[in-house]
């Protein structure tokens, strides 16, 4: 589960080349350069680089200089691949992305997306101007929070989207054999080099109606992106606000580890699981593939299966060990163990013979081949009678050679009560032994820990220090899906509404801006929507805004306003370094930090108000009143 807890602790950096400064905190990570451009293309100085604030009118610039890295991370890109320069546009970068061909292929769709494309085709509208927005309906687990995530993974399928041709060929396969070959030309052609995005910072706080994703492009390429991009927020985004309530639960002291590859729903889900729970929060992942792709702290020692695979009789081919220090004569450790299990079982009032020797011999073979980050795992056979001394006594014969100890695991049984009679054991083998440091060996615990069970072990007065949570964590079994919708909201610059019979799934019409007005403490009032074109609230202004689901308008004189959309990629070029995963987290956390305790609180919060400016209901009620008549 652990590996050496004081090593592990400190590091949070991204195996993934980093990117610059992304002005989201005050973190200091290490940075990288940015990804060069594509072959031939001018780019813009950093002078001229659009402002790291949103873009709307009044607020966005339609026509800035974006500076124009290639999508994706700074020297993550794959060799050269295919691209297709479309008349008039940059193309965007075609690069083979190993990880943005894992995230999400283009035939990672539903068949009517392809029916849509080629309706649209057949309708001469393919290019046609369109906008969809990305969004959820109701926050999940009873909760007034969600943390906007997979902005990374949403970026690098940007990047890598092409339809190979064993992807037409299967598309000619499924549709009507009397279509057009020139469509599938069209299909081949296609990329993402006229899409543009707007989106929340990975790590913040969304709310209900408030675009997570904008994309805009030619409607047939940003219909066939809705599927994909649906799968690639809307579970990152579930994932990172489990985690971010069960860190709330455990609060920022203890340590968060999470172990669900094996309950995870298929490997994608399990890298999804694992990378944007330590987005919300959580300190590492035992999933080594989160941490070769995606930078995540990997964590991990031992099973119950290596301990109840030695016997006892086993001889260690070399139990000599040096000391700590690298200086005096090795020593004989599984000797030294069984000299320190004699004192040990005195003091505990145990026969020697009560500790199992097979788990004794395991914990030696471990104690050998990981001196510095040895951990016992107590519960295999009895915690009291064999666990805990066969952990003494090698931790003790370590502790001569000045090696430490980094922690203990339980995984049945009463974790919160087994925690307090291990601590206080450790306390008087501390004073019996002098060995002041065995009083504060962290304790780690395991088994289907929930949020009712999490916060009984994060109780004041518990001596739990590390907590692993695998199953309740990467499945969310209180809510499993998010929900999330992706609506069109304009077409050739028309605002679109959709009406249905049930008012919930009523969409806001129109290319919009969003803004989190806050109060003077800095915490959050509510979030306005309102046409791109209006100009931007200011602070101080008194407001006069419609509340969704309210009857009636109300004022609202915010003392901040914050731009929450950002311009990240503009005609396939991607305008800023995306943040780095740890920077994300981090940023997760403050904003998390600002939100009111009513809004924070788990069960039965207040509700967050999301409002509209007095222009977009005028564009409703008109829209609506023009259906209906």
């Amino acid at each position: 589960m652990l590996t050496g807890l004081r090593s592990w602790a400190t590091w949070d950096g991204d195996t993934l080349p980093t990117s610059a400064r992304s002005g989201l905190g005050d973190s200091s990570p290490e940075t990288s350069s940015p990804a060069p451009p594509l072959p031939g293309k001018a780019v813009a100085s950093r002078a001229s680089s659009p402002s790291r604030e949103p873009v709307h009118k009044g607020q966005r610039r339609r026509d800035e200089q974006a500076w124009a890295p290639a999508i994706g991370d700074a020297g993550s890109r794959g060799p050269a691949g295919r691209g297709v320069q479309s008349p008039g546009r940059g193309a965007m970068a075609a690069e083979q992305d190993p990880e943005g061909r894992a995230a999400a292929r283009p035939l990672l769709t539903d068949l009517y997306q392809v029916t849509m494309a080629l309706g649209y085709w057949r309708a001469g509208r393919a290019r046609d101007p369109a906008e969809f927005e990305l969004f959820f309906r109701q926050c999940p687990f009873g909760g007034a929070f969600v943390l906007a995530a997979g902005l990374r993974d949403c970026v690098r399928f940007l990047r890598a989207f092409h339809l190979r041709d064993a992807d037409v060929q299967f598309l000619a396969s499924v549709l009507p054999p009397d279509t057009d070959p020139a469509f599938f030309e069209h299909l081949r052609a296609l990329d993402c080099s006229g899409v543009t995005v707007r989106a929340l910072p990975e790590g913040s706080l969304a709310f209900p109606g408030v675009p997570l994703l904008q994309v805009s492009g030619p409607l047939l390429v940003v219909q066939l992106l809705e599927t994909p991009l649906l799968c690639l927020v809307s579970y990152a985004s579930l994932i990172a606000t489990n985690a971010a309530r069960l860190r709330l639960i455990a609060g920022p002291e203890k340590r968060l580890l999470e172990m669900g590859l094996r309950r995870a729903q298929g490997p994608d889900g399990g890298l999804t699981a694992s990378t944007y729970s330590y987005l919300g929060g959580f300190d590492g992942s035992s999933n080594m593939l989160a941490g070769q792709l995606r930078g995540v702290p990997v964590v991990g020692t031992l099973a119950h299966s290596f301990v109840t695979s030695f016997s006892g009789t086993e001889v260690p081919p070399d139990p000599m060990l040096a000391p700590a220090a690298g200086q005096g004569p090795r020593v004989d450790l599984a000797t030294r163990v069984e000299a320190w299990l004699e004192r040990v079982c005195a003091h505990l009032g145990l026969g020697v013979q009560d500790p199992h020797p097979g788990e004794r011999a395991a914990f030696v073979a471990y104690a050998l081949a990981f001196p510095r980050a040895f951990q016992g795992l107590l519960d295999t056979y009895s915690v009291r009678r064999s666990g805990l001394p066969n952990f003494l006594a090698v931790a003790l014969a370590l502790g001569e050679l000045g090696y430490r100890a980094v922690g203990v695991r339980l995984d049945s049984g009463d974790l919160l009560q087994q925690a307090q009679e291990i601590r206080a054991l450790f306390r008087t083998a501390a004073a019996q032994f002098q060995a002041p440091w065995l009083e504060s060996v962290p304790i780690a615990v395991s088994n289907n820990i929930d949020e009712k069970e999490l916060a009984r072990l994060t109780q004041q007065g518990s001596e739990v220090d590390v907590i692993g949570i695998g199953t309740s964590v990467v499945t969310c079994p209180r809510q499993p899906s998010l929900g999330c919708v992706y609506k069109l909201v304009s077409v050739g610059g028309q605002p679109r509404m959709k009406l249905t019979e049930d008012p919930e799934k009523q969409t806001l019409p129109g290319s919009k801006a969003a803004f989190r007005l806050l109060g003077s403490d800095g915490s959050p009032l509510l979030d306005l929507l309102q046409l791109a074109e209006e100009p931007a609230p200011q602070a101080g202004q008194e407001l006069r805004v419609w509340p969704r689901g309210a009857r009636e308008a109300c004022t609202v004189r915010p003392a901040h306003v914050e731009p929450l959309l950002r311009l990240w990629v503009q005609r396939g070029q991607l305008c800023e370094p995306l943040p780095s995963l740890a920077e994300s987290r981090a940023f997760a956390q403050r904003s998390l930090s600002r939100l009111s305790p009513a809004h924070r609180r788990l069960e039965l919060p207040a509700g967050y108000q999301v409002a509209l400016s007095e222009q977009l209901w005028a564009l409703v009620r008109r829209l609506s009143a023009g259906a209906s008549g």
